[in-house]
């Protein structure tokens, strides 16, 4: 049974959710804080998923998700919003959210999501022993970091598991929608094209000598992006 930590304040929202949930058997736990919430930080790798309500009393979703993306835990994060602004999405990404969805929703939609994020979790934990080397990139899948030149890189939640699905097929060509499909949601009606494109650009930042000119992560126009195996 995967458990959940759900950071919600709405009572009649977290009723509906609890007991939605349980039925498609999650063990749900809810804190109506964000000081509950990072009270839960010292066990917080008991959990398998986050689903955290953005605008709290006390303050925001997002700041739960800092403090735990400080602690290099990769455990999925789902943002729950009542805000669709593309600003107020991009900044959820950016801190290390790996997905949102916009009130009201369907509690069809939200499942698919979650049951999505823990499977890609999922599929991570299969090579926990293992390592991925290409060129001076070398990436610790047990520990969730990636080393360049024997230097710890600091990336997004996204950023690593974008880093890691293109290292994985290096040499490969990966369209766009291949790399939605496989970072995100099949139906990707909840990820703008234009977030693939900010990942793509901050990465370079972090992973190239010279970002106007890649050489790791190649743009393959018309198609989508190649990486390459390179020592800068």
């Amino acid at each position: 049974m995967s458990k959940i930590l759900l950071l919600e304040d709405d009572v009649s929202l977290v009723d509906g959710l609890r007991y939605s949930l349980k039925k498609e058997g999650y063990d749900v736990t809810v804190v109506r804080t964000v000081e509950e919430a990072i009270g839960a930080l010292p066990v917080i790798s008991e959990y398998d998923l986050l689903l955290l309500d953005v605008t709290l009393p006390d303050g925001t979703g997002f700041d739960v998700c800092e403090k735990v993306r400080r602690q290099n835990t990769q455990i999925p994060i789902i943002f729950l919003t009542a805000s669709d602004q593309e600003v107020s999405i991009i900044r959820g990404l950016d801190l290390g959210g790996d997905d949102y969805i916009t009130k009201p929703f369907m509690l069809g939609e939200l499942c698919s999501r979650i049951r999505a994020q823990l499977r890609r979790s999922g599929m991570g934990s299969q090579e926990k022993t293992t390592f991925l080397k290409s060129g001076d990139i070398t990436i610790d899948l047990l520990g969730s970091k990636v080393l360049l030149n024997g230097k710890t890189l600091e990336l997004t939640n996204a950023e690593y598991r974008l880093l890691c699905l293109l290292v994985k097929n290096e040499g490969l060509i990966m369209t766009r929608e291949k790399i939605l499909d496989e970072l995100w949601d099949s139906n990707k009606d909840f990820v703008d094209d234009n977030t693939l494109s900010v990942y793509v650009r901050r990465l370079r930042e972090k992973v190239e000598s010279n970002p106007s000119q890649p050489e790791h992560l190649i743009t393959v126009r018309g198609f989508g992006y190649q990486w390459k195996e390179v020592s800068l």
